[in-house]
């Protein structure tokens, strides 16, 4: 990687760490490099969008562990187990990121919209001010449905990594053959509350790939 995109990589991935007063020295930054908001905002939903990739990557190999722990006849419980653990643990962390990241890019587009919509005020041309308020409209209507559908993903994972830690609870206290068969029931609740929520998570990726479009 050549140096100015290490530079710009770094002040990327460091605006999440300003405090509020220095996000406008940061925009300033980026302006320098030739970023405008338009293009952080592109980055953020995009960054979103992976993020939440990975985060169903994680869910759909919880699922499969579960599936395997249930099926064994007579395997290694405990192998099972700890990989079961792990995987709920990484969905933990890496539903932390999915939240992360979707703050950030609401705090890049709160910041855009509010430029957008002063510069749009300085029109005195009433065809210019008329269509940069149009188009203002309609990329906060677009954003509102594409924040809508990931914030409902985030906050269907909330359940789903309760009942999941719960049962990898249970199951540490609880590890033979008995418990797991008197398990199945909660066991496949779990699998389809999962099921669920990829199925959002497809649908909310879906919409960042759509929003991404309209910005290009």
């Amino acid at each position: 990687m050549s140096s100015m995109k290490w530079v710009l990589s770094f002040l990327l991935l460091s605006a999440a760490f300003l405090p509020c007063g220095c996000q406008t020295a940061y925009y300033a930054t980026m302006e320098k490099f030739g970023y405008e908001k338009r293009d952080l905002l592109k980055s953020a939903v995009a960054k979103a969008r992976d993020e939440q990739k990975d985060a169903q990557a994680q869910f759909k190999d919880a699922l499969t562990r579960m599936k395997e722990m249930y099926n064994l006849q007579g395997g290694d419980l405990e192998r099972a187990y700890s990989k079961l653990k792990a995987n709920q643990e990484s969905c933990n962390s890496q539903a932390a990121d999915v939240r992360k990241r979707i703050r950030d890019m609401d705090q890049v587009a709160n910041d855009l919209f509010a430029e957008w919509e002063k510069e749009a005020a300085t029109f005195t041309n009433p065809t210019f001010a008329s269509d940069s308020r149009r188009k203002l409209a309609d990329t906060r209507a677009r954003y509102a449905q594409l924040a809508g559908s990931l914030r409902g993903a985030e906050a269907t994972m909330e359940p789903v990594l309760k009942s999941l830690g719960e049962h990898v609870l249970y199951l540490k206290h609880n590890l033979n053959a008995a418990a797991i068969a008197s398990l199945k029931g909660e066991a496949t609740a779990i699998q389809g509350q999962i099921d669920s929520l990829l199925v959002q998570m497809n649908a909310s990726i879906a919409e960042a790939e759509a929003f991404l479009k309209t910005l290009n």
